[in-house]
């Protein structure tokens, strides 16, 4: 099972590069079955630009998040207690293997009328 992420183009760019190995969510999907990350690039790209393996989800209280994954987060540690500020669990996925498509693919081509707020299954 595949799920759409909407995520800032600079940490996209750092996910597909290999410096962003885990992405943040305050909030995760249900199902147990999603095995693969559809990363939509949002402002200013606004388009699909590729997709990755989840290695696992782990999910903890944000500052033992950070003690377990700070080291490849790709983002600043200030950063990241914004992200999570007044929340006492968070997740974690761990980035096993990321591809960039050749060809960047807009939502309307995978007949999504916009962009998930949060995640969207596919």
């Amino acid at each position: 099972m595949k799920i759409l992420l909407s995520i800032k183009p600079e940490y996209a760019s750092k996910i597909f590069d290999g410096t962003k190995r885990y992405e943040y969510r305050r909030a995760i999907f249900k199902r147990t079955d999603v095995t693969t990350v559809v990363v939509y690039a949002s402002d200013p790209i606004r388009k699909v630009i590729g997709e990755f393996d989840i290695e696992e989800i782990l999910h903890d209280e944000p500052q033992a998040l950070w003690a377990r994954t700070g080291e490849q987060a790709g983002i600043t540690k200030t950063k990241f207690l914004d992200y999570f500020e007044n929340k006492t669990k968070g997740f974690a996925i761990s980035v096993k293997a990321a591809r960039t498509y050749d060809t960047p693919i807009s939502l309307d081509r995978l007949m999504v009328p916009c962009p998930p707020q949060s995640f969207m299954y596919l």
